[in-house]
């Protein structure tokens, strides 16, 4: 199976603060990958160097097969590759459905962004109803499918979710699982998932990665990671 992404021997951060440290991953197409750690192991960093936000200080990032270590964020959204932020970035002023289309702003061609609007109506119902409605005035639960919804706008073959449970009830943290799944499942999109509730991530997941201090600890397949007796006591996993 080829690899979509791949990181190699990445050192990052930002300015002259070094995060991340000798970093090797990779992601294959049609996989769930789930990236966890402690508070402040570089997880957030890992994904927004490979989105273009930070120094890279040696090391790459392969996409699709090619280097786009020193490309501009833009370019690397119109390969396929997409991340929806921590913390998820909506604009609070404009309507849901304005917030839906900034995420094809790359897309000329209004059939593809019309078709796009409408898979994202037909995987969140809830969207469809609040189309009208203030991003700003949405409900936790309601944000989150946003920003993953603005995030399916860009058509990616590659979404990364940072943190999409923070702050949200357990049932509709256990939604946003299941649809993960069905994203992967039923629209064939390739996942990378950064998350705090590291047995739910595992649970759908193929592979994961375990980062601490800025260095990958652990990695192997999601079940296996699960039976892990280190892993239990670090995140009391039962």
């Amino acid at each position: 199976m080829a690899h979509i992404l791949e990181v190699r021997n990445l050192r990052a951060g930002y300015g002259e603060f070094e995060v991340l440290r000798d970093i090797n991953i990779h992601v294959d197409k049609g996989e769930i990958v789930a990236i966890v750690g402690p508070n402040g192991a570089g997880k957030t960093t890992l994904l927004r160097t490979i989105m273009g936000y930070t120094t890279v200080y040696s090391g790459s990032v392969l996409f699709k097969g090619i280097d786009i270590t020193r490309r501009k964020v833009h370019e690397r959204v119109a390969m396929g590759l997409m991340l929806v932020p921590e913390g998820r970035g909506l604009f609070p002023n404009l309507t849901v459905e304005e917030n839906l289309l900034i995420g094809a702003y790359l897309e000329k061609n209004p059939k593809k962004i019309s078709e796009r609007l409408e898979t994202v109506y037909s995987i969140f119902p809830r969207l469809r109803e609040r189309r009208s409605q203030l991003a700003g005035s949405l409900s936790g639960g309601e944000a989150q499918m946003l920003a993953i919804g603005r995030g399916l706008m860009s058509s990616p073959d590659l979404l990364m979710i940072d943190e999409m449970s923070l702050g949200l009830a357990p049932k509709l943290v256990l939604s946003l699982f299941d649809m993960v799944v069905k994203l992967n499942r039923e629209h064939g999109i390739t996942l990378v998932i950064v998350e705090q509730h590291v047995k739910n991530s595992l649970e759908i997941s193929n592979r994961g990665y375990v980062l601490e201090n800025g260095r990958i600890v652990l990695e192997g397949d999601s079940r296996q990671l699960l039976g892990n007796e280190m892993l239990k006591k670090a995140y009391l996993i039962y």
